[in-house]
């Protein structure tokens, strides 16, 4: 990234310098409630990234819609690419760029999907137009024509018109458990700040180290 004049960022939210934190998700907390405020289009983006069975990574854009301590949640597809990758080799590497705040937060992990509750409270929450492509949508699948997948959400739309939308039985979501977080701040110069968490596993408590730029 070119060098840059530093831009002014509010205190986190226990106040002080953000490498002085010694718990990530608290921290992250406070970055995302300012990527919030800061960034004008999908503050919540992450790039998510799997590998297939032959060891090669895929890469993809997806929306964050939930985190606590037991880490970062999206919903998709079960039968998509991710799906099937995940299923295959559940751990997964997410990474959120929030261009506006000159910040970076990169997390791995391990993956397991939500309960049945989650999943059917956050299909509920969705717009209906939403909840039918869910039905409609036969993602990474082949697609023969958009207007095939136009008449799809038509006939679904129609057959739910009426009452509430069940969450499709092959859409749910899936929990990317950190067992390391990483921060990362633009300085001026490139002398940017590095600040790495890690834990043995998931019940260990967090090590923090400083990292070189």
């Amino acid at each position: 990234m070119a060098d840059a004049a530093p831009i002014e960022h509010p205190t986190w939210l226990t106040g002080g310098d953000f490498t002085e934190a010694d718990e990530p998700i608290r921290l992250f907390a406070a970055w995302f409630a300012e990527a919030k405020r800061a960034e004008p289009v999908n503050p919540d983006a992450m790039t998510l990234a799997t590998v297939d069975a032959a060891g090669l990574p895929n890469a993809r854009m997806v929306l964050l819609k939930g985190f606590d301590e037991r880490g970062f949640v999206f919903y998709t597809n079960v039968n998509s690419i991710k799906g099937h990758e995940i299923d295959a080799a559940p751990k997964a590497a997410l990474t959120f760029y929030w261009k506006s705040l000159q910040r970076q937060v990169r997390a791995r992990g391990t993956v397991e999907p939500v309960s049945k509750e989650e999943a059917d409270a956050y299909f509920a929450s969705r717009s209906r137009m939403a909840q039918s492509g869910a039905w409609a949508s036969k993602q990474s699948a082949a697609l023969e024509s958009r207007m095939a997948f136009e008449k799809a959400i038509a006939r679904f739309t129609a057959k739910f018109a009426i009452g509430a939308v069940p969450r499709p039985p092959n859409w749910s979501g899936y929990r990317v458990m950190p067992h390391d977080i990483e921060f990362w701040q633009e300085r001026p110069f490139r002398l940017h700040d590095r600040i790495s968490f890690t834990r043995a596993s998931l019940t260990a408590p967090w090590t923090k180290t400083r990292l070189y730029p």
